[in-house]
């Protein structure tokens, strides 16, 4: 079962230029912003983390050893997407997040530059797009990824005759 967060928008009911709707008896209804809840699913937030990391330099992929080898089994088959949410937990509250990160960083990258800026873009994302504070980024890196050790590098031949 998905967790949710409820978010209510804090409104600028009464100030100047705000919404001056009325309701049936004439009442002022306010800023359509507080005019119910929001409510953000973990899963939704687990997708913005996921795409945001993979997008900073340096990291490789997303995910532990077993969850990297079962997701690539199934990105494999007929149909498989690859997943954003491998290696990636995400804890929604009312009004904070907290987020849990397996990583594979590229060989050579300083690790703690990526693990400094994947904390800095996953915090301004899920602020931008959800409103939410994250109170935490915790980092694993799992793995490096060595140049010629990806199974899909198929310009190099293990063979030494063909």
């Amino acid at each position: 079962m998905t967790q949710m967060a409820d978010r209510t928008t804090a409104g600028s009911q009464g100030k100047a230029g705000g919404d001056k709707s009325q309701g049936s008896g004439g009442e002022s209804l306010g800023d359509p912003g507080v005019r119910g809840r929001t409510t953000i699913a973990d899963s939704v937030a687990e997708k913005i983390v996921g795409v945001v990391t993979r997008d900073v330099p340096g990291v490789h992929s997303l995910g532990s050893g077993m969850a990297r080898t079962m997701g690539g089994m199934r990105d494999r088959v007929a149909g498989g997407r690859p997943s954003v949410t491998r290696g990636v937990q995400v804890e929604v509250g009312e009004k904070q997040a907290a987020v849990d990160l397996d990583v594979v960083v590229d060989y050579g990258a300083p690790i703690p530059d990526v693990v400094a800026d994947v904390r800095t873009s996953v915090i301004s994302a899920m602020d931008r797009m959800t409103g939410l504070e994250v109170v935490e980024v915790n980092v694993t890196v799992d793995d490096v990824d060595l140049p010629g050790d990806d199974e899909n590098d198929d310009d190099k031949s293990d063979d030494r005759v063909s």
